[in-house]
């Protein structure tokens, strides 16, 4: 069979996404040629813009278009409460949910030693340094119920509560080993209202 270089090339970039096989690249791949090229031009525009303009919030690592996210710039948003979580996409599942006023604070992964991760690989230091302020009263840990998230849970709870500062863990409606950014906003807002202390 015959195979054009360009079509190829398009099958294999798409086949690098997440939870893309072969198939499903290929039905991308004809999708993209089926439509119209303004529509496939302001597709590629959107994927360059987002490299381009989104980085990380410098306070608490949320993805954002400025220095500082819309989460942390809202004065209306409860600063006694951080909720920290494993990634970005995480805050999006809670904030989807509509089930949490406060803060966030992301962790860019979880301590992970099979993986060569300790807790300096991750945005703990950065967590410590906010709740210097004083002004936080309760940290929310919200990491997968996995065992990579549930051993930084306990870190945490551990360099958290001689800070006199509340630590809870968010209730286990969500399934062990299960992903947080694939629950839903039912479960995530039970996980919320049932957190407990840790």
């Amino acid at each position: 069979m015959i195979k054009n270089k360009t079509i190829s090339q398009l099958i294999s970039e798409f086949s690098k996404l997440p939870g893309i096989g072969r198939k499903t690249a290929e039905r991308l791949a004809y999708y993209i040629i089926k439509e119209k090229k303004e529509d496939a031009r302001k597709l590629a525009e959107a994927i360059v813009k987002v490299k381009d303009k989104i980085g990380f919030c410098k306070i608490c690592f949320n993805y954002a278009e400025n220095d500082v996210c819309d989460i942390c710039s809202d004065p209306s948003r409860d600063k006694k409460t951080i909720c920290v979580v494993e990634e970005p996409r995480d805050i999006w599942a809670f904030e989807n949910a509509g089930s949490y006023g406060g803060l966030y604070h992301v962790l860019l992964g979880v301590i992970s030693p099979l993986d060569g991760v300790g807790p300096d690989d991750i945005k703990i230091r950065e967590l410590l340094r906010r709740l210097e302020s004083g002004e936080v009263e309760e940290v929310i840990i919200a990491t997968s119920p996995t065992v990579e998230g549930d051993a930084t849970a306990i870190y945490l709870s551990k360099i958290i509560k001689p800070l006199g500062i509340k630590v809870t863990r968010i209730a286990s409606g969500l399934p062990a080993g299960g992903e947080i950014e694939y629950a839903d906003s039912i479960t995530l807002i039970k996980a919320i209202q049932g957190r407990r202390p840790i």
